[in-house]
């Protein structure tokens, strides 16, 4: 097959150096993106004159033929290409003769693959927030069915203070929002077009970069042709983007590890979300929670391989860039893979509310709500955070529970007590 820039040189590259410089393998997921951009651009090279009208219709039309059967899978790639976009120029040319070998004037691979990253990440990113607000509507859905369900809260994951299941898992909502503004933020950075930008320095030729950018639906042009090619920043803040959508999964799915252990027994998982051992017949083992929380390492480390990738590069494009792709794509891959699972775990998820409540009960969790007791009743609050701290150690000696335990012993501590100080330190819903 031949190269898109021979000329300047000859013959054939050894194996080895065409197995490191190929990126077929893994940019073929690109062709869509690829094709789409190549149409918008041939389309204004017809409109601008730069090839004959009937030239870019023809072209345009053969692009949407490839398409059509490489959708069906009626056209094989052929992996002898370097790259998805030659792969389709040489597929258009192989069909069409001299007319196809015009698609490519006025542009280079360096703002080509720059637009189609941004196609890509735009679609992506597009696809992600449809199914983090499916996240957030499973978790609002649980909230509001568990809003009088009293759980402890934890510090340091010891027993705190009596919260509600739902508040608990609005937490989560309220992270999985900022998740969304985040990825929306960044779609408005990555809709804006780099085609034209050549391979650094625009184009001799009357291109119409403007009408490109509004036929791919992109808000405007990357002014600077030397940053449409150079830089990769757009990736990389929909991999911190993802990194930290990541994290927030991880601290969630950690919790429902803890929460469906006979430890905490707060819940349990559905058998579709579980699996067994090979060995002791009695387990039920969290592993798709486990999964997503061991997943979150491989978009880390995606984050950091593309920041290590770009830290020293000159301007304009560096062939280092060609590892975006890989590390990019497999992050999308994993986000799309674990946001259904997580979904559908906490959709079909048991919340066993008894053992919730009387976990909040035996915790004194209500120790804090004790000590505000006292200080309405006048008691500075550090002299308050004394006394129930000797409160706590008189009922764990005598293994009572602070709304148990008698007027008459809370008024050995304190004449202040009154029979009111109960409703103040209830737990319940």
């Amino acid at each position: 097959m031949t190269k898109l820039w021979q000329g300047r040189l000859s013959g054939e590259l050894p194996p080895e150096v065409a197995l490191l410089n190929h990126s077929l393998r893994f940019d073929q997921r690109l062709y869509p993106h690829d094709i789409q951009g190549s149409i918008a651009h041939v389309r204004m090279l017809g409109k601008q004159g730069i090839i004959q009208t009937n030239e870019a219709e023809k072209i345009i039309a053969t692009l949407q033929d490839i398409e059509t059967e490489l959708d069906a899978g009626t056209l094989a790639i052929d992996f002898s290409a370097e790259d998805i976009h030659s792969f389709l120029e040489d597929e258009l040319i192989r069909r069409i003769g001299d007319t196809g070998k015009k698609m490519h004037t006025g542009r280079s691979r360096n703002d080509q693959v720059s637009l189609d990253i941004r196609l890509y990440l735009r679609s992506e990113v597009d696809q992600i927030c449809v199914m983090l607000s499916s996240l957030q509507a499973a978790l609002d859905e649980k909230a509001q069915a568990h809003t009088a369900t009293i759980m402890p809260g934890y510090t340091h994951l010891q027993r705190a203070q009596p919260i509600t299941f739902a508040k608990h898992l609005m937490a989560y909502h309220a992270m999985i929002g900022r998740d969304l503004e985040r990825l929306i933020d960044a779609r408005k950075r990555i809709n804006r077009s780099p085609l034209g930008a050549g391979a650094l320095a625009g184009s001799s030729f009357a291109l119409d970069r403007h009408a490109v950018a509004r036929d791919l639906g992109f808000d405007g042009v990357l002014e600077n042709t030397l940053d449409a090619v150079a830089d990769r920043d757009v990736v990389i803040e929909v991999l911190s983007d993802l990194s930290i959508l990541m994290m927030h999964l991880s601290r969630f799915c950690e919790e429902l590890v803890l929460w469906s252990s006979q430890e905490f027994a707060f819940i349990s998982l559905d058998d579709g979300y579980t699996t067994g051992s090979s060995m002791m017949p009695q387990k039920k083992n969290p592993d798709v929670a486990e999964l997503i929380r061991g997943k979150t390492g491989r978009v880390y480390g995606n984050l950091f391989s593309l920041l290590t990738v770009m830290k020293a590069l000159p301007l304009a494009y560096n062939k280092d860039m060609q590892e975006d792709k890989e590390a990019l794509f497999d992050s999308i891959d994993t986000i799309k893979l674990c946001l259904p699972p997580l979904t559908g775990m906490i959709d079909t998820v048991t919340v066993n509310v008894d053992v919730m409540q009387n976990a909040a009960s035996k915790g004194f969790t209500n120790a804090t709500a004790l000590a505000d007791y006292l200080v309405r009743k006048g008691l500075p609050f550090r002299d308050a955070y004394r006394l129930v701290g000797q409160i706590v150690n008189h009922c764990i000696q005598t293994q009572q529970i602070l709304e148990e335990l008698p007027l008459a012993n809370y008024q050995e501590f304190s004449p202040v007590f009154d029979s009111d100080l109960y409703p103040a330190i209830q737990v319940s819903g």
